[in-house]
């Protein structure tokens, strides 16, 4: 008998011995406590990528957050007041299964819609707020998440208000067939109606905003900012390649990219995004004073 058929004959090694040696030199150590970074690979302490407003200390990549979470990192201090929480969708059209993905988007995210708007106060400025919400079935635009766009326009037109809205959106969505794409035309119509009152729109575009959302209210703001290395385009790129059958630049159709070719007024890192929106609406609106009895006056918006 050689040694190979020595060792055939040895009882197989349980995985489960000496489990209690194993935990003492190596500790156990939950998932949740630490995140790898998906561009430099670095591990994160999860509580230092918090305080750090989600992004990646070492490489500066900027994880995707719930709209909630922007919500309040960005308006002061219990001034959000929400608009229209109760809305939700519905399958308007019987689109197969679209009822029991509503139903997952609204537990996996805790939201009612792809968007969340209301009023709040920045750097003490009014303005009225729209943010979407890519734990929503990737912030697709449906008929409600328009419709609460549009009211959102329509309130701040008729208070004579700024509005900032962070998109992040895979496109219209298709389950609800072309009255998903019909909200491209009323959000427009909302914006210009703003607009024309003589009033400021700013844009937020955050990784991804594509589709229907990119090619309605998104790109019309009167200031447009966006977020480093942020994905901002109507088609994917590997669509783009595949339909003009040319290799495209590796940066294309990053935030970056769309600042030198004119398309984005500025890229703003997350954690200046605050202090540069007050900024923005300080050169266009007063913060009313305690001596003023004209209130309306004195918040006045251009």
């Amino acid at each position: 008998m050689n040694t190979k058929d020595i060792f055939n004959f040895l009882k197989p090694k349980n995985e489960l011995e000496n489990q209690g040696e194993f935990a003492e030199n190596h500790p156990y150590i939950p998932d949740e406590l630490w995140v790898k970074c998906p561009i430099c690979k670095n591990v994160i302490l999860s509580s230092d990528l918090v305080d750090n407003f989600k992004v990646c200390p070492k490489c500066g990549y900027h994880f995707r957050i719930a709209a909630r979470q922007r919500i309040e990192m960005t308006v002061d201090e219990g001034t959000f007041t929400e608009f229209d929480a109760d809305m939700t969708s519905s399958n308007i059209i019987d689109f197969p299964d679209y009822a029991r993905k509503l139903k997952n988007a609204k537990i996996n995210s805790g939201e009612n819609e792809s968007v969340i708007t209301g009023m709040a106060k920045i750097g003490g400025y009014d303005t009225v707020m729209a943010v979407m919400n890519s734990q929503f079935m990737m912030g697709s635009m449906g008929t409600v998440t328009g419709e609460k766009v549009t009211r959102a326009f329509e309130y701040a037109a008729e208070n004579q208000l700024p509005i900032i809205i962070f998109t992040v959106s895979g496109g219209a969505r298709m389950q609800e067939g072309i009255m998903s794409l019909m909200q491209m035309a009323k959000t427009s119509g909302a914006a210009k109606k703003h607009s024309d009152a003589g009033l400021l729109y700013i844009t937020v575009l955050t990784d991804p905003t594509t589709g229907g959302v990119t090619a309605s209210f998104a790109m019309e703001g009167d200031i447009i900012l966006a977020e480093p290395h942020a994905l901002i385009g109507f088609a994917g790129p590997r669509v783009i390649e595949q339909t003009i059958r040319q290799k495209l630049p590796k940066d294309f159709q990053s935030a970056e990219f769309l600042l030198e070719k004119g398309f984005v007024d500025a890229v703003v890192e997350r954690k200046d995004m605050k202090s540069s929106l007050a900024r923005i609406l300080s050169l266009h609106c007063s913060v009313p004073t305690k001596e003023s009895t004209k209130e309306d006056e004195d918040n006045e918006c251009i």
